[in-house]
């Protein structure tokens, strides 16, 4: 319990110091934009790639209960509102968690056993300013960023399988999304995904400075991190919609 305790307390010190970091001048765009793209490039295509199914999957079981209760005019809505305020951003950011994430795990514990951080530490270089910071501001970027992506093509995918493959109406599609949908749904799914890629890459610098020791160490951290980041996305996304569905009432027919 004690362990646990101090673990978590090393974990909100170090989220502290990414924060102040990030507002600190000079601004490392230069690291900033390098990890933004590495990120973009593990994580695109394979975001992609699983959006397609995963947007026709939830059109199919939504369509088929629909047509269970009568209710085939509200499958559209109903479709839109599960890959964009659910589906979307667990999508985006378990991929960009366990592509990025993991890979910026491993170079963190690769330079850690190699004591480039402690050498970092004793010439006096900020290493969560210079290493730490950019990498936690280009994963958030890339999760909202993608997270518009995986949206645009779940929905599209969601509608060309309901209309061509469950016989449903373009028109009784679109309506029932207009008449379902608002602001919010869209505004909520940018915030989760913001906050899962901060997660994720807090988790990931975490673990890649507090390996074990040896390359078993750092092969164990980025396991760790991985599932760690996957318990914490599903939690935190659990309370999210909570709050949300509190404060912002569904829209009525």
């Amino acid at each position: 319990m004690v362990g646990a305790l101090k673990q978590a307390g090393r974990v909100l010190a170090l989220t502290g110091g990414v924060v102040k970091a990030v507002f600190t001048l000079p601004v490392q765009w230069r690291e900033i934009v390098r990890q933004f793209w590495f990120i973009t490039t593990v994580t695109v295509l394979p975001t992609a790639l699983v959006t397609i199914p995963f947007g026709a999957v939830i059109a199919l079981h939504i369509g088929s209960l629909a047509q269970q209760i009568g209710a085939e005019s509200l499958t559209g809505g109903a479709s839109v509102l599960a890959v964009i305020q659910q589906a979307s951003p667990l999508v985006t950011v378990l991929l960009v968690a366990g592509a990025g994430g993991s890979a910026i795990c491993a170079d963190l514990g690769a330079r850690t056993i190699r004591e480039e951080i402690d050498a970092m530490e004793v010439l006096a270089v900020p290493v969560v300013h210079r290493l730490i910071a950019p990498r936690v501001l280009a994963m958030v970027m890339v999760a909202v960023l993608l997270n518009g992506m995986v949206s645009v093509v779940g929905v599209v995918g969601g509608y060309t399988f309901s209309v061509l493959v469950q016989g449903g109406t373009p028109g009784a599609y679109l309506a029932s999304f207009s008449a379902l949908a608002q602001l919010p749904d869209l505004w909520v799914g940018e915030i989760k995904a913001a906050i899962f890629g901060f997660i994720a890459g807090i988790v990931a610098a975490y673990r890649g400075l507090n390996p074990a020791g040896g390359p078993k160490g750092v092969g164990d951290a980025v396991n760790q991190a991985v599932v760690i980041t996957f318990l914490l996305l599903f939690f935190v996304n659990f309370l999210i919609t909570a709050v949300y569905l509190q404060i912002v009432p569904p829209k009525g027919m």
